[in-house]
C-alpha cells in the first residue's frame, strides 16, 4: 500500500467516496451468548457463518468504489510501535480495571494482542473466585465493532472520537483514537469533544447520530445514545470554528431499539433527496426539531422546527423524501425501518448501498429513478456502474440486520470529494 497519507475530509453525506474504514466481523459475533447478548447491547445472536458472508459481499462492493481499511489491520500496525502499544495498554486498562486482563495482553505478541482487544481475553481460572466466576472473559469481547460508524466519526477535517453511551463500547473509541492518532496512512487530528467540553459528566454521542448534510449544516439525534450535554459539548467545539454554522436536532424515541441512532430515521441519498422513516420525521408531534445558529463563537438562536425537511429547506436544500417501507401502509414501514430499511450509505450522488430484503423501500426508490443491482452482480463484473446515474446497490442482509444496523452503521467514511452543489 502506498504511504501518501490521506487528509480526512468529509463535507457531505453524498460526496463521491475516496476512503473508508470498516470492520469485518470476526470470533467476537460468536463470543455473545444469550447471557452477555443484553449486556452488549444486542437483541438478538449472530451467526457468523451466515453474517460473513453477507459482509464481505459488502466489502467487495465498497473496494470497487473506495479505499478501505479494516480496523483490524490498522490496530496491527500500530501496535508495532512500542510506545503506542504501551500508551493504549495502559488506557484500556485504566477503563476495564481488570488486573489479570491487563498482565494478559501486555504479554500477547502484536498479532495476538490485535485480536484479543477486539474477540475478548478469556479468564484463566486459576482461584477458586475465578472458578466461580460465571464470566468467560477477563476482557469482553466488542461484537459491536463492525458498527464502525459509532465510536469516531470525520466531520469536515478532523475526527470526532465518540463518548458512548454503553461502557460496553468505550474499548472502540481507545482503539479509533489510536489509529488516527498514529497510524501514518491518516494525516488528521482527533477530537473528543465530550472530554474536552463536557462538565456534566452526562454528555455522550455516538456516531450514527451525527449527519454532515453540507459543511456548515450538521444534523444529530438526541436519542438514547447521544445526550443533550453530548451535543452541547458539539456544540462547543463547533463554536471554534469560524463562521455561520447550523446545527438541526432531531428528538428520537428510547423505543423501539431500532430508533437507536438518527441514521435509522433519516440518510442522505443525493442532492435533493434523502431516505425518511416519514411516521416520526414527519408526523411525531411529540418530538421535537431543534434549530441551533452558530455565528463564530456565539449561539445566535435556538428554535423549534416544523421537522427536519423544513428546516433544510430554510437553509437551501430542498430534499425531496423517499419513504422507508412506501407510502402504503405504516406496518410495513415500522417492519422495514426495524430492519434498517431506511439507513443508506451513498458512495456518490444518487448513488447508494441498502439492504435489498426492505422490498417496498427498494420499491419506492425505484419509482423515484433508481437502478436496483445487485451486489453480486457488480463483484463479478455483469453491470458497469458508469452506465447508470442512479442505483441502489442492494446487498444480502438477512443475518447482518439482526445486529441492528445497516450500511450507513457499519461504514466510517474518512475521504469524500467535493459535492457540486
Amino acid at each position: 500500500m502506498s504511504m501518501e497519507k490521506i487528509n480526512v475530509n468529509i463535507q457531505s453525506e453524498i460526496g463521491e467516496l475516496e476512503a473508508v474504514i470498516i470492520h469485518t466481523p470476526g470470533p467476537e459475533v460468536e463470543n455473545m451468548t444469550p447471557e452477555n447478548a443484553a449486556r452488549a447491547l444486542y437483541s438478538d445472536i449472530l451467526n457468523l457463518s451466515v453474517a460473513l458472508p453477507e459482509y464481505n459481499e459488502f466489502k467487495a462492493v465498497l473496494e470497487k468504489v473506495a479505499r478501505v481499511f479494516d480496523v483490524k489491520d490498522l490496530l496491527n500496525d500500530i501496535l508495532r510501535n512500542e510506545k503506542v502499544k504501551a500508551s493504549l495498554i495502559s488506557r484500556i486498562c485504566k477503563h476495564e480495571s481488570t488486573e489479570e486482563a491487563c498482565s494478559l495482553i501486555g504479554s500477547l505478541s502484536d498479532e495476538d494482542l490485535a485480536s484479543q482487544l477486539i474477540e475478548g481475553a478469556e479468564m484463566r481460572k486459576d482461584t477458586l473466585t475465578k472458578y466461580l466466576d460465571n464470566e468467560r472473559f477477563s476482557l469482553h469481547p466488542l461484537p459491536n465493532f463492525f458498527f464502525t460508524r459509532d465510536a469516531s466519526f470525520s466531520m469536515n477535517d478532523k475526527v470526532m472520537i465518540s463518548h458512548m453511551a454503553s461502557k460496553v463500547r468505550e474499548r472502540e473509541t481507545l482503539i479509533m483514537e489510536a489509529i488516527f492518532d498514529y497510524h501514518p496512512a491518516f494525516s488528521t487530528q482527533t477530537v473528543n469533544p465530550v472530554k474536552r467540553f463536557d462538565k456534566s459528566g452526562k454528555g455522550t454521542i455516538e456516531g450514527g447520530d451525527v449527519l454532515i448534510a453540507r459543511d456548515d449544516i450538521y444534523l444529530s439525534g438526541i436519542s438514547g445514545r447521544t445526550s443533550s450535554q453530548g451535543i452541547d459539548a458539539l456544540l462547543e467545539y463547533l463554536k471554534t470554528k469560524p463562521g455561520t454554522k447550523h446545527l438541526i436536532l432531531q428528538e428520537l424515541p428510547y423505543q423501539p431499539e431500532s430508533f437507536i441512532h438518527l441514521d435509522m430515521v433519516f440518510t442522505f441519498l443525493d442532492k435533493d433527496k434523502c431516505m425518511i422513516f416519514e411516521p416520526l420525521i414527519m408526523h411525531s408531534s411529540r418530538h421535537l426539531t431543534i434549530h441551533i445558529v452558530i455565528e463564530d463563537n456565539t449561539v445566535l438562536q435556538i428554535r423549534e422546527e416544523k421537522n427536519m425537511l423544513d428546516a433544510l429547506k430554510k437553509l437551501g436544500m430542498d430534499l425531496e423524501p423517499v419513504l422507508c417501507g412506501g407510502k402504503r401502509d405504516t406496518y410495513i414501514m415500522e417492519r422495514e425501518q426495524w430492519q434498517s430499511g431506511a439507513n443508506f450509505f451513498a458512495i456518490a450522488p444518487g448513488k447508494v448501498i441498502g439492504y435489498g430484503r426492505n422490498t417496498y423501500t427498494m420499491d419506492a426508490l425505484n419509482q423515484h429513478g433508481y437502478e436496483i443491482i445487485k451486489a453480486k452482480d457488480v463483484i463479478r463484473n455483469k453491470v458497469d456502474l458508469a452506465n447508470y446515474s442512479k442505483y441502489v446497490i442492494t446487498i444480502e442482509g438477512d443475518e447482518l440486520s439482526r445486529g441492528g444496523g445497516g450500511a450507513r452503521c457499519m461504514t466510517m467514511p474518512i475521504s469524500r470529494k467535493a459535492v457540486d452543489w
